[in-house]
This record gives C-alpha cells, structure tokens and sequence, in this order.
C-alpha cells in the first residue's frame, strides 16, 4: 500500500512538471514575449556595431597619427647628424612599438580590457620568448651592429660565411638589405652580420690595387718595370703620397711574372682596375714586350710514317 502511495506521489510530481513546461513554451510561443525578447538584444548589437565603427576610426586616425610621428622623429634624426643606419633602425622599431599601442587602444575599445590581454602575454612570455628566439636575435643584432658600427648604410660588405656581398641599402629592425651590383636584393638576419665575420670593402678611404702581369723570359725585364711605373704614375686615382711598385713576383713556367702595387682611392677601385689592366697590354704591346700565353702543339703521325 505504502508503495503504490509513493508511486503515485512521484507520476503527479512529473505530471507536475511537464504542465508547468507547457505553460512556459506556451507564453514563449506568443509574440509578445519573442519581441520583447528581440528587443532586449537590439541595444546590445547596435552598442557593439558602435563600438566597431569607434574601433576602425581610432584605428585609421592612429595610422595618420603614427605616420606623422615618424616623420617627426626622421626629421629631428637629420638634424642632429645621426647615422642613416641609426634613423632606419629607429624608424622600423617606433613603427613596430607605436602600432602595438594602437592595436591595444583598439582592442579596449572593443570591450576587451588590456589588462587581461597584457596578463596573457605576460603568463605566455616563455612560449612567446621561445618561438620569437630568432627574432629576438636579430633583434639584438642589430643594436650591435649599430652601437659598434661594424658597417653603415653605403659601406660595401661581404659577408663571410655564405658569401652574400653588397652594397648596405638598408638597416631594418630584424634584417639588413644589400644591394648587389646587378641589382639584386640581399636580405640578411642582423643576427648573422653580429656573429659571422664579414669584410667591409669600402670602410677605409683609400685601397691597394694589385695588378700582375707576365712577360716572355725573351723580354727585357728593365724595359718592362719601366713601362709599368710609368703606367701607374700616370693613374688619375692614384694616392700621390703613397709609394707605387713594380716588382718580379715569380719565374712561372712560361713567363715572368711582374706585380704591380699602387694606393687608389677607394670609390675609384674598380675603374682604375679595369683601367690600368687594359693600358697594362697596349702600353707593353706598344713597346715591343712579348704577353706569352699558352699554346697547344699537336703533332700527327700518318700510319705510313710510321713503317
């Protein structure tokens, strides 16, 4: 009896239940609660589509507002005579810091509070710090190469290791671009230029010219260091308080090899090399010295001349 009591109890408490599901689908069901319903969502979607639209604005005016500052810091780099690798390097990092700070503005005007995002770049900072390892590198590279000055915009370098070679165009806040003599963009981690050895060209004002030459053994060693010396003391780009000389540099086995030293100026380089090795020939043709170069002799035996 106690049972079949309780088991009644517990069908009218369902029974209970399911009616008052009924009546709440019901009242749900009429287009007065569905509206009001709607309506109560109608302020928030038009508060976030303002804040959107609040959020592309300042994002817009922040651009214009960057690129002024840029120019502003480019212009009081000029005056104060900074070096040109030193007003990119500033330029590209201001672009990167400046546009951080937009996009947190930004992002706060959206809703999203930049205290929690800072948090979470703080909490992730190991992660972060691991993955932009490489970065960080360059980074860092690159404020030594600006504090030692290894090189500066202009400078002809090579750098050692993979053989890249250029004139330096740029000096950006992860990478270095050079510009090779056929026009070529070369773009090179700062980290690589900090921790490699490289050569710069052009860092030094004025550069040794060495030009070789061989004569016939035939040939009159004295009359031939004296078309040479006559040659280089001629040379417009020659540094006239430096020493020239005209030396024997080895007995080769079909020549004598003559060297030719002289100080050009540096910028002037390759044109006084290409200069000089061309007047090099005729000067000596024109004096009658013999420029042997080697030759091949072939000799044919018929069958007949053998027998």
């Amino acid at each position: 009896m106690f049972y079949n009591i309780s088991r009644i109890g517990n069908v009218l408490a369902k029974a209970q239940e399911v009616s008052e599901l009924e009546e709440e689908l019901e009242k749900m069901s009429q287009p007065g609660v569905l509206k009001d319903y709607l309506e109560g969502l109608v302020p928030g979607m038009l508060g976030f589509a303002l804040r959107v639209v609040i959020a592309i604005i300042i994002y817009f005016i922040g651009g214009k507002i960057i690129k002024w500052l840029r120019k502003v810091l480019k212009r009081a780099l000029q005056r104060s005579n900074a070096d040109e690798g030193v007003q990119q390097f500033l330029d590209s990092f201001a672009k990167v810091a400046l546009y951080f700070i937009l996009i947190l503005v930004v992002v706060n005007q959206l809703g999203i509070e930049t205290t929690s995002v800072v948090a979470l770049l703080g909490s992730a900072g190991l992660t972060i710090g691991l993955a932009l390892q490489g970065s960080l590198s360059n980074f860092a590279g690159g404020v030594l190469i600006l504090l030692f000055k290894p090189f500066k915009v202009g400078d002809y370098i090579i750098e050692d290791t993979h053989k890249n070679e250029g004139t330096v165009s740029e000096i950006m806040i992860f990478y270095t671009k050079l510009l090779t003599v056929d026009n070529k963009m070369i773009v090179i981690p700062n980290g690589v230029l900090a921790n490699a050895s490289l050569t710069n060209v052009t860092k030094q004002e004025k550069r040794r010219l060495d030009l070789f030459v061989g004569i016939s053994y035939d040939a009159d060693i004295k009359k031939a260091k004296k078309v040479l010396q006559e040659l280089l003391m001629q040379e417009t780009a020659r540094i006239m308080e430096e020493e020239v000389n005209v030396f024997v540099d080895a007995l080769e086995d079909s020549c004598v090899k003559l060297g030719c030293r002289v100080w050009v100026k540096a910028d002037e380089y390759w044109q006084a090399k290409w200069r000089l090795t061309e007047k090099m020939k005729e000067n000596l043709e024109e004096a009658g010295i013999e420029i042997p170069y080697n030759q091949l002799s072939v000799s044919v035996i018929s069958e007949k001349n053998k027998k």
